[in-house]
């Protein structure tokens, strides 16, 4: 376990990302959903993100029921402020925002100070607790002003009044973030899908400040919404069909780890959780047998020579970092 920051707040090197039990592109059950809770919570998992992004609040109320038997002390539940949820009567789905669900709200763009509390206060009723350890901005891209002016320090607030334990931003880019890392006093940032074997920008800047100044970094995203976990034609990279150039880089990728007797899947897990300034990998699951083999992964070692073949090929910057191969 890693502690965010330094605030106490503790995270498993390994964390469960809740959009898909929030009907991430197709429905799923309630005893889907359930299960694969469940089965992180087996694996060992212990650190669980959602948002009322996630299928306008459908993942935090399954989260929220899955996790009700276990010990509030024993795991650390992250959700996120930045959008509220309106009833609306238009009807439909939500499928042009990602998620089969009935579009029963609309999502409102708000980082202001009551916006900020206004959301907190919907998340802890739909996860069904009195606090949550960790809230994130998410995807202020278009708000900066905003965010920075009156989100972030609402959430300083709630931090000092106890009601969160630590504070960050949550985003798929590196360069805002590393001005959250630089500019405020967060606990830690959410990277989603720019510190992958295929995407290293957050090595330039956010990883190296965030370890002077202390900050922890969550890494989502680590197979790139999938081409890094099976890559075929057709495969997904950023939520879009990949291009055919990364989709080749992916093969390659796949083609040394399987000389090597690893998995492309376990060198992506293993690869981003290498950085000292990252303290847990969050990696999204829809199935009880989908967690399970991320478990599986996790814990696999990747030899050393793979590494030092991908730096041979030119397949990754010769100063990014690697696991060391146990003795």
């Amino acid at each position: 376990m890693s502690a965010l920051g330094g605030r106490g707040v503790e995270v498993s090197p390994l964390a469960f990302g809740a959009a898909g039990i929030g009907n991430l592109y197709s429905e799923m059950s309630e005893e889907q959903a359930y299960d694969a809770v469940q089965a992180a919570w087996q694996s060992g998992i212990r650190y669980f993100d959602t948002a009322p992004h996630y299928g306008l609040g459908l993942s935090e109320r399954r989260l929220g029921a899955a996790l009700r038997e276990h010990p509030r002390t024993a795991y650390t539940v992250s959700t996120k402020v930045g959008r509220l949820l309106e009833p609306t009567d238009e009807g439909g789905d939500d499928l042009a925002n990602g998620f089969a669900v009935p579009a029963t709200h609309r999502r409102v763009w708000d980082f202001s100070a009551d916006g900020v509390r206004r959301g907190l206060e919907a998340s802890l009723a739909r996860l069904g607790v009195d606090r949550v350890d960790v809230v994130y901005l998410h995807d202020p891209d278009d708000h900066a002003e905003q965010a920075f002016r009156e989100g972030y320090p609402a959430l300083e607030r709630l931090r000092s009044e106890g009601l969160v334990g630590a504070i960050g931003a949550g985003m798929n880019q590196a360069e805002m973030l590393t001005r959250f890392v630089r500019e405020t006093d967060v606990d830690v940032v959410l990277c989603a899908g720019r510190y992958t074997l295929l995407d290293q920008r957050a090595l330039t800047e956010l990883l190296p400040a965030a370890a002077e100044r202390g900050v922890s970094v969550v890494v989502g995203g680590a197979f790139n919404s999938g081409l890094l976990a099976d890559p075929r034609p057709g495969a997904t990279f950023n939520y879009a069909t990949a291009p055919e150039e990364l989709l080749d880089r992916a093969l390659r990728l796949k083609t040394l780890a399987e000389r090597h007797g690893t998995t492309l899947r376990a060198a992506a897990l293993a690869f981003c959780s290498a950085h000292p300034a990252v303290a847990s990998v969050l990696v999204g699951a829809r199935s009880a047998a989908e967690v399970r083999d991320c478990a599986e992964q996790f814990a696999a070692t990747v030899p050393a020579g793979f590494w030092q073949e991908l730096r041979e090929a030119g397949l990754l910057p010769p100063h990014a970092p690697v696991p060391t191969e146990e003795p």
